[in-house]
Formats: structure tokens, sequence, C-alpha cells
């Protein structure tokens, strides 16, 4: 007889997410063990194994919920009406606001990703790709003459806003909607304009 799925399985599986993103964070992925992991859900070991087979499935799934939903919410900004400077704008307000909340899976990227096994980290690094083509064409767009014939010079340009980004994520983990937009405009007014925009 098949196993019918609880009611609130999505809810516990978040609930799982959440924690041992938390918990991966603040101990490392390689030092955390399962049984942490599994006390700071309040769950038992074995039900945490009924959700994931492995520390491995697990971590999977932080990061490929997490960069999967911020792939999602950045390729969904409707720039059809705006000008390739304001779609900048956009795409960076976009991004620092899908970060809200996100610290401990945005931190553990770097630590998991080369501990998953080669076609899983295909999938992860196919979301980053996605992410990263964003602002690509983004300023492609804003500078064609600059950087449509240099793709390294468009990569050192994507990879420095990229930079920005995480820096604000690294450094104001508790900042508000408000200061996410202002920063979110000053990353764009910096790339677009030098120092010389007010």
């Amino acid at each position: 007889m098949v196993r019918t799925r609880a009611k609130d399985h999505d809810d516990k599986r978040q609930h799982i997410l959440s924690v041992a993103a938390e918990v991966y964070a603040r101990e490392g992925i390689a030092r955390a063990s399962m049984n942490e992991v599994a006390r700071a859900c309040g769950i038992s070991k074995a039900n945490i194994y009924h959700y994931y087979a492995s520390k491995d499935d697990l971590v999977f799934d932080i990061l490929d919920t997490y960069l999967s939903q911020l792939r999602e919410l950045v390729t969904s900004v409707d720039c059809t009406q705006k000008s390739p400077s304001e779609k900048l704008h956009a795409i960076t307000r976009a991004f620092l606001l899908a970060y809200e909340g996100m610290d401990n899976e945005h931190k553990i990227q770097s630590e998991g990703l080369p501990l998953l096994t080669a076609d899983k980290q295909n999938v992860l690094k196919g979301y980053q790709r996605d992410l990263v083509e964003v602002v690509s064409q983004s300023l492609r767009e804003c500078a064609p003459e600059a950087l449509a014939q240099s793709p390294s010079k468009c990569r050192e340009m994507t990879m420095s806003v990229f930079g920005m980004m995480n820096w604000f994520y690294m450094w104001s983990p508790g900042a508000t909607r408000e200061k996410r937009v202002e920063y979110a405009k000053t990353i764009a007014d910096l790339t677009l304009y030098g120092l010389t925009k007010p």
C-alpha cells in the first residue's frame, strides 16, 4: 500500500530547510551532523531521514530551493517598458529584496556546492549562470559599444555588480526594505555613472 503524504509535509520540509540552513551557516556543513539538525528542528533523527536520505540531499534541497526561487524572482521582473538603465535598477533592487531573510542560505553556497555530486552541482550552477546572464545582458544593453564586443570586460563588470550586492548582504544582514532599495540604486548608479552622479 502506498503511503500517503501528510497534509503538513511541505510545511515540515520548509521548516527543516530553514533550520538546517541556520545550523550549517553557524557550524559549517562539514561539522554539523544530521543529529544536530534534527535536534534544532525539534524532531527525531529518524524523522529527518523520512524527508532526506542523506546530508547531501538536504544541502542540495536547501540550495536548490533558494537558488531556483531567486532565479524566478529576478527573471520575472517586468522590464518591457523600461529603458536599459531603469532595467538595471530594477534588477539590482530585485536581487537585494530577494536576499532579505535568506542570509543563511546565501552564506552556505560556497561551502555546500563543492560537497555535492557533479549532477547536483550542475543543477545549481545552472541557476547561477542564469542569474549572471540576467545581469550581463542588462549591462550589455546599458553600454553596448563598451561591452558587446568584449566578453571579458562584460564579465568583470557583471562580477563587480555581484560583488557590491554580496558586500551589502555580508555587512547589512538586518537591513530594512528601504535600505535595500536605496543601496540597490547606489549599485546601479555607480555602475552606470561612476562617481559623477550625486
